[in-house]
């Protein structure tokens, strides 16, 4: 089998044939993965969730992390936001000519791992080949279906004041790792992506107490945005203390170096919680036991007042609006 990736493996024919069985119906073997045009699948018991995002990022391998690693953990933490256990992947891809087998293969390699991680089949895909130059490298684009667990609901819109804010980690790490992965500032730092799979996080929380307002994951444009999109949908302010927010050290030099603000910065890894501020220390509590969210702290509350606008406490103890995300974030990592 050649050592790249030709047209003709997207052409239908006995190429094509092999580069799924080497590739990906190796690595991606479970009881519901078929040679067949679509998984034949058991309905989840309740309400279920399905997601569907795309993956171009560059570079393809980060330290942290790789687009199909990227690719489970994006879709898959879409679906615990929602409550909902992750079932069923599905997974089509869109390869440039020319690409190298053996970093398809690695990312196969990721994507499966990092499924069996989260406890997700994949079970159905597609595969295409195209020319040289009319795509970067490896596009792949995941939809994802979860089963909700019992008497929970969670929405951007449920946020109420008096709620807590909570994230669950250091922010800004992916997007400032995707930023130093690109060599064009000059800037070396120890920096790798947060990139993870959260359903067990997810769980976890939702074990100590099904009142849990909002979750969200912090992936483009980071937990700001969140923020904002959560006091629009739920017509309510929102006040953060900046000395709570969790930054590693690293990220926040290269933010002083560059004037970005971490809190704009992409996470992979990282989920934003709103729930009473009753519950929230044991959420935190709770967050801290697992691998992913040992980091997690409360940072803020939602109150009734500038609906519409995130205010942040200043580490001197002033107030200021937290601005608006708009136009081109920096870095661009999709």
């Amino acid at each position: 089998m050649n050592d790249q990736v030709t047209l003709a493996h997207g052409a239908g024919g006995k190429q094509t044939s092999e580069l799924i069985d080497r590739v990906f119906a190796a690595k991606f073997q479970n009881p519901n993965l078929t040679a067949d045009d679509a998984a034949v699948l058991s309905p989840p018991v309740g309400k279920m969730a399905m997601t569907t995002d795309g993956f171009i990022v560059s570079p393809a391998f980060f330290p942290g992390g790789n687009v199909g690693k990227l690719s489970i953990c994006g879709t898959v933490n879409d679906l615990a936001c929602m409550g909902a256990k992750p079932k069923y992947l599905s997974c089509a891809f869109v390869i440039e000519e020319g690409y190298p087998m053996e970093k398809l293969e690695q990312i196969a390699d990721a994507m499966a791992k990092t499924a069996a991680e989260a406890g997700v089949q994949i079970v159905s895909g597609d595969t295409k080949v195209a020319g040289k130059g009319q795509v970067d490298g490896v596009f792949i684009t995941t939809t994802g279906v979860g089963e909700i667990l019992p008497e929970v609901q969670t929405s951007g819109a449920l946020a109420k004041p008096g709620d807590a804010v909570i994230v669950t980690g250091d922010v800004g790490r992916h997007g400032c790792t995707i930023l130093l992965a690109r060599d064009e500032f000059g800037i070396e730092a120890e920096v790798a992506s947060d990139c993870a799979p959260l359903w067990g996080a997810v769980e976890t929380m939702l074990k100590t107490t099904k009142d849990v307002h909002v979750i969200r994951d912090a992936t483009r444009g980071g937990v700001g945005t969140v923020l904002y999109e959560i006091a629009h949908q739920s017509n309510v302010g929102v006040k953060i203390d900046a000395a709570s927010v969790p930054v590693d050290p690293a990220v926040g030099g290269v933010c002083r170096m560059l004037g970005l603000e971490p809190l704009y910065l992409a996470c992979e890894g990282r989920l934003v919680v709103i729930a009473p501020k009753e519950v929230a220390p044991a959420l935190v509590e709770a967050l801290k036991t697992q691998p992913y969210s040992q980091g997690a702290a409360i940072i803020g509350e939602i109150t009734a007042e500038q609906p519409g606008w995130v205010v942040m406490k200043t580490e001197i103890g002033a107030e200021t609006l937290l601005p608006q995300p708009g136009g081109e974030l920096l870095p661009r990592i999709c």
